[in-house]
């Protein structure tokens, strides 16, 4: 298994890793049915599962590793078994996030299952998050559609406790299109009707129009994903994210003024030396 499949950017930075860490803008990518490295021999089942995950990564731990992680998954026995599987769920979670190189799955994991015992609508929604931010730049199709509905569940739950929030509804839609399998127009489709509610009660909101205009891409409907991402640039001029997002848009739509204009605006934001040389050459295959 590849540290790159399981350890995935947690910054949030979602364009700039997806489009120049993971491949070409044009045309849209859609995941492979599996993933190379380690990680096919998770992915040469019919679909995973938490037990496909743990199995494969519990392989790659020393022994004394692996027999700390059993401790701590039997260590729950009598008394409060609540409190104490919290407990063990965050020794657990630790573990994988620091002392395994590829273990960031399972620390989501772990992370997501205290906090539905916790029952604590900050918490669903930190874990909650961890797996979209992974999701996001996910490729093997089996992995994303474990992450995705990982990521619902906890939305879903935090929705729950307080339906107002509207981040945690366009964090549940978002989770819809990112986990749709090769871009499913049907899980797309109820990703962008769930956030939609929000930005019709509230257009305002920069995180749904971006989210929309994600979706538009995803789904081909370029000129809608263009309208949503001016907007948010127009209002957020230095979200770097949906500049490079709307270059990609007209660059898929065979705009290419439009997109070297974005891509130039962008580039004027961007300090990283692979970002700018990954964009030079976006701008050069487009004139």
């Amino acid at each position: 298994m590849k540290k790159q499949q399981f350890l995935v950017a947690g910054t949030g930075v979602l364009v700039l890793y997806l489009l120049f860490f993971y491949g070409n803008t044009t045309p849209p990518r859609k995941a492979p049915d599996t993933a190379a490295g380690g990680a096919g021999a998770a992915s040469a089942v019919k679909s995973i599962g938490f037990q496909d995950i743990l199995s494969t990564l519990e392989a790659h731990l020393t022994p004394e590793q692996l027999s700390h992680v059993n401790r701590l998954q039997q260590s729950v026995v009598r008394g409060d078994v609540v409190a104490q599987q919290i407990g063990a769920d965050r020794q657990l979670a630790a573990f994988w996030k620091d002392s395994a190189s590829d273990g960031f799955l399972l620390y989501a994991y772990y992370t997501g299952e205290a906090a539905k015992l916790e029952n604590s609508e900050k918490n669903l929604t930190f874990a909650a998050r961890q797996f979209l931010e992974a999701l996001q730049v996910q490729e093997d199709s089996q992995l994303k559609g474990w992450m995705a509905t990982e990521a619902k569940e906890l939305f879903e739950k935090a929705l729950a406790i307080n339906g107002s929030n509207d981040s945690t509804k366009v964090g549940l839609g978002a989770s819809y299109i990112f986990g749709a399998s090769a871009g499913d127009p049907t899980e797309v489709m109820k990703g962008i009707q769930q956030i939609l509610e929000v930005s019709r009660r509230d257009s305002t909101n920069m995180y749904a129009q971006f989210m929309l205009g994600v979706g538009g891409v995803e789904s081909g409907q370029l000129d809608n994903a263009i309208k949503r991402l001016t907007t948010v640039v127009r209002h957020e001029p230095a979200n770097v994210e949906a500049m490079l997002l709307l270059a990609q848009a007209y660059q898929q739509k065979g705009d290419k003024a439009d997109a070297v204009k974005n891509y130039q605006a962008a580039r004027k934001l961007i300090v990283s030396p692979e970002m700018l040389k990954a964009i030079d050459q976006q701008i050069k295959n487009l004139q």
